[in-house]
């Protein structure tokens, strides 16, 4: 069994079985925007799902918001965004391509974190490095990668508004809305899934870094005397979460961010890195972002957002830890670790290895022949059993048993069911392990009870 996984064999079983398509590709695409076939619009809510359960429907401290996309300009004057949220840019200045400086410095092995734009020039000097077309490049100048549009009927700037670069700010401004109508205790947090989007320079690796993408964020609100012990407890659910992933413990790391690194308003930043075909890379982070966010919205909007803690008179701004999850990371972690190359019966197979409770399909129904209406009546009976206890059901007649078999694995499919003649005689169906490729016989009452 095979776990060399290359990104090309992702891209290509992706877009082959119906997972993840470029977008626009029927007009050449449009770079860093990827669209969902059926089968990966299914992997992609069961993650989110999953996500859910586990931090929101599952816990006494967490309340859910769904926040606009536009919000008002104030949010990312006041948050920063619209000063600092850049990247640097540098241009070819023969065709004018642009690119991020530190991505050309990456792709030469210089790790340019830390690096201020200068430090970054002078190193592409110092090396003489050159464009991805052989061209001298440009000094680097500062990118702002928010999204501009204009709200309403007329265009100036007081109309000019952006499409999110991330979720939590619409968790910040919520902040004081959740307080009021619930009271909750400290500490709580609130979440939230939704789309983000950021202008990259240049989107790369699939869906690792594109223009638009899903977030999944919690901003938890604490007493500052208590963050070292709530940010150990993320810590550890961090890792929980990679585990209900499926994701190897080995190929998880923590990185410790090193002050100079951190964003400014952060004391303390762990990324979670995984070892994705294209090197080890952040997952996910989880920053103490302070109180930074809350005293810029009081600052701005003139609005208290103090907590006075039930029972007494005292009043603080709370602080806040942030596990900040990207859906589009974790969905491409789960695609590295799933996909397996075997060999069964001398040919080479491929397939996903999902869990179980990922799965975009659970199970798939065939009849052992498509020609014999009895046995096509009878699968067709087993089908809508199962599609109407588990939903993510398949129907699959196409081509022979052993074809029907490996179009499964490729997708994830945990087991086949097969109705053959021995299934009119004692009503008893051929299960087949995606895994073990083993064949088991069970009887139709036991895998369509409605009790699990």
């Amino acid at each position: 069994m095979t776990k060399n996984t290359s990104l090309d064999d992702i891209v290509s079983l992706a877009k082959r079985r119906g997972f993840i398509y470029q977008g626009s590709d029927v007009y050449g695409g449009l770079s860093g925007t990827w669209d969902y076939g059926p089968l990966g619009v299914t992997l992609k809510r069961n993650i989110m799902n999953l996500w859910w359960k586990m931090f929101v429907d599952s816990r006494e401290d967490m309340y859910g918001v769904d926040a606009a996309i536009l919000m008002n300009q104030k949010v990312w004057q006041a948050s920063g965004h619209v000063d600092t949220f850049v990247d640097p840019l540098c241009e070819d200045t023969v065709n004018h391509r642009r690119y991020r400086t530190d991505h050309i410095l990456k792709d030469k092995g210089i790790n340019a974190e830390g690096m201020s734009m200068e430090q970054m020039d002078a190193a592409i000097a110092e090396n003489n490095i050159l464009s991805p077309d052989g061209n001298p490049l440009s000094p680097s100048r500062t990118f702002n990668m928010m999204f501009q549009t204009h709200v309403g009927a007329t265009m100036d700037e007081k109309s000019i508004s952006y499409l999110r670069p991330e979720t939590a700010q619409g968790i910040f401004t919520n902040y004081k809305n959740v307080v009021d109508a619930f009271y909750p205790d400290l500490p709580f947090g609130i979440a939230q899934q939704g789309k983000a989007f950021r202008n990259e320079i240049s989107p790369r690796d699939f869906i690792f870094r594109s223009r638009e993408f899903e977030q999944m964020e919690i901003e938890y609100f604490i007493n500052p005397e208590n963050w070292n012990d709530e940010f150990n407890k993320w810590v550890a659910l961090g890792h929980e979460w990679c585990n209900a992933l499926g994701l190897p413990a080995e190929s998880v790391h923590e990185l410790e961010v090193p002050e100079e690194d951190r964003a400014h308003y952060s004391k303390r930043t762990i990324d979670f890195e995984f070892d994705f075909p294209i090197g080890k890379e952040e997952l996910f982070g989880l920053a103490y972002r302070t109180d930074f966010d809350l005293n810029n919205i009081q600052r701005v909007s003139g609005k208290s957002m103090e907590y006075m803690v039930k029972g007494t008179n005292t009043r603080f701004i709370p602080h806040v830890i942030e596990p900040s999850f990207g859906v589009e990371r974790a969905l491409m972690a789960v695609l590295a670790t799933s996909y397996t190359e075997d060999e069964v019966n001398g040919e080479k197979r491929v397939y996903l290895k999902f869990p179980e409770h990922l799965a975009p399909v659970k199970y798939a129904v065939s009849p052992l022949l498509k020609n014999k209406p009895e046995l096509v009546a009878k699968a067709r009976e087993v089908y809508q059993a199962l599609k109407a206890k588990h939903g993510n059901v398949m129907w699959d007649d196409n081509g022979n048993i052993g074809k029907r078999y490996r179009r499964q694995d490729e997708i994830g499919t945990p087991y086949c069911i097969v109705i053959d003649f021995q299934t009119l005689e004692d009503d008893t169906v051929t299960i087949r392990d995606r895994d073990t490729t083993e064949q088991t016989r069970q009887s139709i009452g036991q895998i369509t009870s409605p009790q699990e």
